[in-house]
């Protein structure tokens, strides 16, 4: 009755001496089966012998869509014996049995009465056996659903989905974190955590086995029909971890394409519903697989929604193509974070906190690219200006180690080009650490670093001033705890005072290298001086006024008439989002 290899087998069937056989080849192997049997139940072979007494009926029948399994199934039954119906084989058995016409109205009780029966009362009401039935009918779309197969498990899943959306796998939200730094603090739920990408266990049978064919029209009836988002999004995490994610090569590049783009118009456009690193992913693939613009900016607009809830690490999505001369995509991140600020409406300015250090932590990144254009790092720091811009509690610390590490990897720079990047350079911003390593940092412009020093003293002066009206004011307590505090207060006091000497011998030093300066100037017949923003000739009385003075003038200070303490006039930024 079954063949394997060519070679016929006929072991488990008796045959009639007037029998007659119908070979068949089915996926590679040549089949047989008594056509006079099969012809009592079957209404197709009745009438094809009908047409063709002694014909070969095979050419006929090159379409039908059965394999051996199905077909032996088939034979087994014409000749009475029983058979085994599963839900891996129910589909195919079905279409078998429709496309030979096994009907009631040809033969009572017959197979094709039998196989519906089977998947009405075992695959219909189980939400996993629909899947894998499903599964089975992907080579046969068009025979299931001409039966009303697909339809019918669609509809199934669908229903189920909706009484327990768990099916689809736990929402994000609801997953415990999974950051090993914050599992050491706390195993509660917490919704805006970061989390894995994908931790999720899957208890039931998975619709990622499914096809795009068969899976995106299930999900978009289920959109349509208002299941949980969330549970919905997770599901879609899960079929991008199985097709897309994978480290095994299941597809071409073409249909992961084509999946990954049904997949972002099947993704929900509300803020939480995916991870933040999951969109980045997504966009990673994107880029990689040249998927279509929309396509890519849906992702950006879902990543520009969300972006306070990005590391650094997602950020930094590699250039694409052999013409990119820089390492990292930023004209994607430019356009991202366009559409943060764009949509950002929350009353909370903690947002807004995250992503100016977002920035700042990119801008240090990519900084130590040497092929990053002096333009488009100029653009990024003046975005973490803005960015910062009305946070009163944050320096500009981040962006002084930034604009470092630049210097540091391009020194081809000329002294103009050094000036024109530490514009965005703010010294009262910056803290008395950073202060003072930027007045000893030989890669910065001279201007910058005297500017610095400047500040630094400043600082120390407004430090060491309030401790000693302190010291001096007395106070209660017992003399012991007096005495050791004012030993520690005269041991803090002299630390300061070398701290300030020191700075003044710079300052002093810098001073003569002015007069130097100047007196060749004189030398030379007259010189140059700058003030706050224009170049202006120095007049006859200028001579008379201290270098030091002139230098502050270069730098753009002014002298205060308050305590007659030099304060830099640093030209304030517009603000772009004000709290």
């Amino acid at each position: 009755m079954a063949a394997r290899n060519g070679i016929e087998s006929s072991t488990w069937r008796p045959r009639s001496k007037l029998t007659s056989e119908l070979q068949l080849h089915l996926c590679g192997s040549l089949f047989t089966v008594d056509r006079e049997l099969l012809a009592k139940k079957s209404s197709k072979i009745a009438k094809l012998m009908q047409r063709n007494p002694n014909g070969d009926l095979s050419n006929l029948l090159r379409d039908i869509p059965a394999d051996q399994e199905s077909m032996e199934i088939v034979g087994r039954f014409c000749h009475g014996f029983g058979i085994n119906l599963t839900t891996e084989n129910i589909v195919r058995v079905s279409c078998v049995a429709k496309y030979l016409g096994m009907t009631d109205n040809h033969c009572p009780e017959n197979l094709l009465t039998k196989a519906l029966d089977f998947f009405e009362r075992h695959v219909i009401p189980s939400w996993n056996n629909s899947v894998r039935a499903l599964k089975t009918a992907e080579n046969m779309l068009d025979h299931a659903s001409e039966l009303g197969l697909i339809d019918y498990c669609a509809q199934s899943i669908i229903s189920k989905a909706m009484e327990d959306p768990r099916l689809l796998g736990e929402s994000i939200g609801s997953v415990p974190i999974s950051d090993e730094e914050e599992e050491e603090d706390s195993n509660e739920y917490k919704p805006n955590a970061r989390r894995k990408l994908f931790d999720i266990e899957w208890k039931s049978e998975d619709l990622s086995s499914l096809g795009l064919r068969l899976y995106a029209p299930i999900i978009n009836a289920m959109i349509q029909q208002k299941i949980p988002q969330e549970n919905v999004a997770a599901n879609i995490c899960q079929y991008a971890k199985t097709w897309l994610f994978s480290d095994e090569e299941k597809i071409d590049e073409n249909s992961q394409r084509e999946i990954l783009e049904a997949l972002v118009q099947l993704l929900p456009q509300e803020r939480d519903i995916v991870t933040c690193t999951f969109l980045f992913h997504m966009l990673r693939f994107a880029k990689f697989l040249d998927a279509s613009s929309d396509c890519m900016n849906g992702i950006e607009q879902r990543i520009g929604k969300q972006l306070d809830q990005a590391s650094v690490k997602d950020m930094l999505i590699p250039s694409q193509g052999y013409a990119k001369d820089e390492q990292y995509d930023t004209e994607c991140i430019r356009r991202i974070l366009k559409n943060f600020y764009m949509h950002y409406t929350g009353p909370d300015p903690t947002g807004l906190g995250l992503v100016a250090e977002l920035i700042d932590e990119f801008l240090i990144e990519i900084s130590a690219d040497i092929d990053l254009k002096m333009p488009t790092f100029v653009a990024f720091a003046d975005m973490s200006v803005a960015a910062s811009d009305g946070l009163s509690h944050r320096t500009s610390d981040a962006i002084y180690r930034a604009v470092d590490i630049y210097l540091d990897k391009h020194r081809h720079l000329t002294e103009s080009e050094k000036e024109e990047i530490c514009k965005v350079l703010n010294c009262n911003r910056l803290s008395g650490e950073a202060c003072e390593h930027a007045a000893q940092n030989g890669r910065l412009p001279v201007r910058f670093v005297v500017q610095a020093l400047f500040v630094a003293q400043l600082k120390l002066r407004e430090a060491f001033v309030p401790r000693i009206a302190a010291a001096g004011g007395g106070g209660g307590g017992s003399e012991n705890s007096d005495g050791r505090r004012r030993v520690v207060e005269r041991e803090e006091e002299e630390g300061e005072r070398m701290e300030i000497e020191r700075m003044g011998s710079k300052v002093k030093e810098l001073e003569r290298e002015c007069d130097v300066m100047r007196r060749e100037i004189e030398r030379s017949g007259g010189g140059i001086g700058f003030s706050n923003n224009n170049v202006v000739k120095k007049n006859k009385k200028s001579g008379k006024m201290s270098m030091w003075k002139e230098m502050k003038r270069k730098l753009g200070c002014g002298i205060s008439s308050v305590d007659d303490d030099y304060h830099c006039l640093v030209k304030k930024k517009k603000k772009v989002h004000p709290r």
